[in-house]
């Protein structure tokens, strides 16, 4: 008996993760592959982003409660009609995305997550929360190695190794610092994670 229950958390756990992550992600066209490293050509995108101070694993725990706050309803959805009275408002669920990513900003971190594509900039809803930025990015390349596990702070710091490695090897010339992209929920088993470190072309 104790084994049938120990199976069926086992089995909930490993479907979990690819079952929580069936949303919507960000499209690319893979230019080169080589192993787990591709370079990638990602079309423009709108985020919402927010800084946070901190460690980095309580700063991407932090960023993303805010982001999921706006996007689960801490938000203004924008009125384009004629004047009428009176003033009412209302707020909007957005669709939840993966990744969540992290990036370095100089002693702090940017968290943000893609929003879904049906929205432009301007049907996009208003984060009550002032710290929430919504912002356009424009068409980027990227060279990312995709890696399971934890986000453990061991087993990034092998994958951006491998992955700086690759560009010094290549002569591929990057900029900024790298970001981090976690596609799973915490409950995934590691072995069914996808985590991903990505760092701009020029």
């Amino acid at each position: 008996m104790i084994a049938a229950i120990i199976g069926i958390i086992l089995v909930g756990g490993i479907l979990a993760g690819p079952i929580m992550s069936d949303v919507e992600t960000p499209e690319y066209e893979v230019v080169e592959s080589q192993g787990n490293i591709e370079i990638r050509r990602y079309g423009p995108m709108i985020i919402a982003e927010v800084q946070v101070e901190g460690e980095r694993e309580d700063a991407i725990s932090d960023g993303f409660r805010l982001l999921a706050d706006y996007i689960f309803g801490n938000n203004t959805v924008k009125q384009d009609t004629a004047m009428t009275a009176p003033v009412q408002q209302q707020s909007a669920e957005i669709a939840m995305t993966a990744p969540v990513q992290q990036q370095s900003a100089g002693g702090s971190w940017r968290v943000s997550f893609v929003m879904p594509s049906e929205y432009t900039l301007a049907a996009l809803p208003e984060p009550k929360n002032g710290r929430i930025a919504i912002k356009e990015v424009p068409f980027k390349k990227f060279v990312v190695v995709i890696f399971s596990g934890t986000y453990s702070d061991e087993n990034i710091k092998e994958h951006e190794e491998r992955l700086m490695d690759y560009v010094e090897a290549n002569g591929i010339p990057v900029f900024g610092s790298v970001k981090y992209a976690f596609y799973n929920p915490p409950w995934t088993l590691p072995p069914m994670r996808r985590n991903e470190i990505m760092i701009e072309i020029q």
